[in-house]
């Protein structure tokens, strides 16, 4: 298996070693991302368990709440839910705790010891490449600088021998000799060729044929001349700085001394001349300072240098040993001002001795940068296998680290699961059916029951408005004992139930949850006080028919039923009278329905007929029959306050049960009693218009008796029970014979029928009146051609009244000075009723049932209050 001590190595060393470190450098930063994932999810889960711990103190701040309710399943699982928060958060919190100790802190320390390894190992091997590189440009300078030392060497020796040895005198060497020489092979190192760059003199660049030329030219034209120099000796080939400086002016183009002593310089800097005789290299336009040209220009140019030694001034005269001059001589020629360890050193032996000691430099510094480089490798093999120790441990460590990661998650995992369990727990607890009805039941305030203002016309006028009108002014309006809106609407429907799909269609029309804006739409166009038309009726769907109906009766303001007998009936239908039999609980139920006003009980019998008559030939279950009497109960019998207790008391649905199921024996005495009472009501119109007067005291008088009797009449007659349940299956079908042929003219008759039979008549005789005896479902035996009924009373008893010519009030209009106007109380108009008082009560149940043994059949209503004399 290869290893990084194998595998990162190049050339130069640094390219090998780039790469490593700079994966290296890599694995570093994937440390700080994986102590970064693990820092920030210790973060995230405290801060996660902090948040679910604000969760109680948030919840406790909302007042009210599920604080209110104690027995709903909503509450458990909520204060389930609320527990478990808190435990979620501390093991949220026991998470976060568990990385920071498992994971960032020994890791994170580890990451930066690890890091610190790393660049110190790229560090110390970074020093030693950089001492490496530097050694071997030294050691290439060097060996240049060997190589140039030795060429000058050969070439001495080459112009030495070319010198001294005369070409004619030179013995001819034979041709084995000369064959010999030729065959003694020799290595010749090739010499480097050092390309030559342009130079600048003066403010122009030349190129090195260029410079060639100007030397030569210059060697010609410049005379050469011998400078003695005291001490020093005679120096060859000098020239003064003005010849130079002349040449320069005239042959350069220099246009001033300035120019030209630049140009001067430049070929001192260049290694082209050198002052003598003086300290310093500088050039000036002088005659007194020489210039010598160096064998360099020499060299180059081609021309041949005048070489001699420098020769000292010779004392002129002085000869002797002991003379002072030689001792001078002797003392001066061992002064070296120049500090030269070679003063008597020739230019061959110089350059001998140079090329010796350049070639001891060059070996020394391949000797050293041989070291360094042993060391370099030696050095990079330790820190490469460190290296790969390290890189092995962080991979070891990062595995660890997921491992503890994981780890610290997951101990907490169980408490997590038990938490998610709990709350799947808590959810299988709710029972969002059960709260609703929780809801309903302990917190409604009241059913819908619109509340309408109406126009109130201050001359009693109603004929502008249909709902939210008292049904008796409706009725009175309409000039019909029941108001148009409600016969014109059952007998629409009358009509189109044949044109229904099915039975169940049928019947599901008065239990369709009809938008309330489709109903007001309806209601917004027939709220006109005038009679509907069928084309009106025809552009809607029947179930928004029906609807319109039940919301003019949630609009009445008071129920069909008068909310001031709710208490009567609520007597009747209380447990108390469970012993009560049902023929008895009918009778009172009779009774009480004598109290109401005629308008009342004719829409009210219309209502019930049409009911009856549809769930006897659509066969309706006792399913339907209940839904059906749930849906209208609220708009035939309403309480006249609504209450928590009247909210969850359903007598008004035992009480339309009950119309359903009895309706020919109540509504059939009804009938027979308001019959018996239009025959005494001529009698007391006659007696009323002959003790009719005028005198307000007597009528005053005559209002105060008839209260007192009324009270009187209470005091004497306690509340009575209540009577039984009513019988569930107490409703009578009669299959028609045609019911099942889908025969429209026998199944949904439109045309009326005569009045009910009494109860206590024959199935034979019923079924005999029934096919003989014809009336329409929606009027009311008695009245007297659809017209509006008075009620007068005559001896303790409401008789029907006939309308024609009713006496009423006059009343200054303020527009029509001294006109007759309706009154809003007609002067002999008594309350419309086929019984005397609103009586509280109906004797007890048991009191009726006493009356039952003595007489055959119910004798109607009874009325104990005495008319007004007014």
């Amino acid at each position: 298996m290869s290893s990084f001590a194998s595998s990162f190595w190049s050339s130069d060393y640094a390219g090998g070693l780039g790469v490593l470190f700079g994966k290296l450098q890599q694995g570093v930063q994937e440390n700080q991302q994986v102590i970064t994932i693990a820092r920030m999810r210790a973060d995230a889960e405290d801060l996660y368990g902090q948040k679910l711990s604000e969760i109680l103190p948030s919840t406790d701040r909302i007042t009210g709440g599920f604080s209110r309710d104690d027995g709903a399943s909503t509450r458990k699982a909520y204060e389930g839910m609320r527990t478990e928060m808190g435990e979620a958060s501390k093991n949220h919190r026991k998470i976060a705790s568990n990385i920071r100790e498992l994971v960032v802190n020994p890791f994170g320390r580890w990451c930066d010891a690890h890091e610190m390894r790393i660049q110190n190992s790229q560090d110390d091997l970074q020093a030693r490449i950089k001492l490496h590189d530097r050694q071997a440009e030294v050691v290439r300078k060097y060996r240049s600088q060997y190589y140039n030392k030795c060429r000058l060497v050969e070439d001495l020796e080459e112009e030495d021998k070319l010198a001294f040895q005369d070409p004619k005198t030179e013995a001819p060497k034979s041709p084995k000799q000369t064959q010999d020489l030729a065959k003694i092979p020799t290595i010749k190192e090739p010499e480097p060729e050092e390309e030559e760059e342009p130079l600048d003199i003066g403010e122009k660049t030349y190129m090195p044929e260029q410079v060639k030329a100007i030397l030569t030219h210059m060697l010609d034209m410049i005379p050469l001349k011998e400078t003695k120099v005291p001490i020093l000796g005679t120096y060859q080939n000098t020239s003064s700085g003005a010849d130079i400086t002349n040449y320069i002016t005239k042959h350069m183009g220099a246009d001033n001394v300035g120019y030209a002593e630049k140009v001067g310089q430049d070929l001192v800097d260049q290694g082209f001349l050198r002052l003598v005789g003086n300290v310093g290299n500088a050039f000036a336009n002088s005659s007194r300072m020489m210039y010598q040209w160096k064998p360099k220009v020499f060299k180059l140019t081609g021309v041949p240098e005048k070489k001699s030694g420098p020769q000292r001034a010779a004392t002129m005269g002085l000869d002797g040993a002991d003379s002072p001059v030689g001792a001078v001589g002797e003392m001066l020629a061992g002064w070296n001002p120049l500090n030269n360890p070679y003063p008597n050193e020739t230019p061959s032996e110089r350059l001998r001795r140079e090329a010796r000691e350049s070639d001891e430099r060059y070996k020394g510094a391949v000797r050293k940068l041989d070291s360094l480089r042993c060391n370099l490798e030696e050095a990079m093999i330790d820190h490469l296998k460190f290296m790969e120790r390290c890189e092995l441990d962080r991979l070891k460590a990062i595995k660890a680290v997921i491992l503890d990661f994981s780890g610290a998650i997951s101990n907490v995992i169980p408490s997590l699961q038990s938490t998610v369990d709990n709350m799947m727990l808590f959810q299988e607890t709710v029972q969002p059916l059960g709260d609703l009805r929780y809801l309903l039941e302990n917190y409604r305030t009241g059913p819908f029951v619109p509340k309408v203002v109406t126009y109130e016309n201050y001359y009693n006028n109603v004929d502008s408005q249909t709902f939210g009108v008292d049904l008796e002014a409706r009725a009175r309006a309409d000039r019909k004992r029941v108001p148009l809106i409600v016969t014109t609407i059952l007998t629409y429907l009358d009509n189109h139930y044949p044109d229904l799909d099915g039975d169940e269609a049928r019947r599901a029309i008065w239990l369709v949850d009809v938008p309330l804006g489709a109903t007001h739409h309806l209601r917004q166009v027939i709220n006109d006080g005038k009679s509907i038309s069928t084309e009106v009726l025809e552009s809607y769907e029947i179930p928004i028919v029906a609807s319109a109906l039940k919301l003019y009766l949630l609009e009445l303001p008071d129920s069909l039923v008068s909310s001031h007998v709710y208490e009567i009936v609520k007597t009747v239908y209380s447990s108390s009278a469970t012993d009560t039999s049902e023929e008895a609980r009918v009778a009172v139920i009779q009774n009480t329905l004598g109290q109401l006003r005629l308008a009342n009980i004719a829409t009210l019998d219309a209502i019930t007929t049409h009911f009856t008559r549809l769930i006897e030939l659509t066969s309706a279950d006792e399913a339907y029959i209940a839904s059906l009497a749930t849906n209208l109960a609220p708009c035939v019998l309403r309480p006249r306050q609504e209450t928590t207790l009247t909210m969850n008391e359903k007598y008004n649905y035992r009480l339309l049960r009950d119309l359903f199921g009895h309706k020919e024996a109540i509504f059939g005495e009804l009938k027979r009693a308001s019959s018996a009472a239009g025959r005494q009501a001529n009698e007391i119109r006659g007696a009323r218009s002959r003790r009719s007067s005028t005198d307000e005291r007597g009528r005053q008088v005559a209002e105060q008796e008839r209260f007192a009797a009324i009270a009187a009449n209470k005091n004497q007659n306690p509340a009575r029970a209540s009577s039984p349940q009513p019988n569930r299956n107490s409703i009578r079908r009669e299959r028609s014979p045609n019911r099942m042929s889908g025969d429209a003219t026998t199944r949904f008759p439109v045309s009326p029928s005569a009045s009910s039979p009494p109860s206590v008549t024959s199935s034979n005789e019923r079924n005999e009146r029934r096919s003989t005896v014809s009336r329409h479902s929606l009027e009311v035996p008695g009245s007297v051609e659809g017209s509006p009924v008075e009620v007068a009373r005559q001896n303790g008893s409401a008789v029907p009244v006939p309308t024609e010519e009713i006496p009423e009030l006059g009343k200054r209009d303020s527009f029509t000075r001294g006109s007759r106007v309706t009154s809003r109380k007609p002067t002999n108009l008594a309350r419309q009723s086929l019984y005397g008082s609103h009586r509280d009560s109906i004797g007890s149940l048991k009191d009726v049932t006493a009356a039952e043994q003595q007489y055959t059949r119910p004798q109607g209503v009874e009325l104990t209050d005495k008319p007004m004399d007014d």
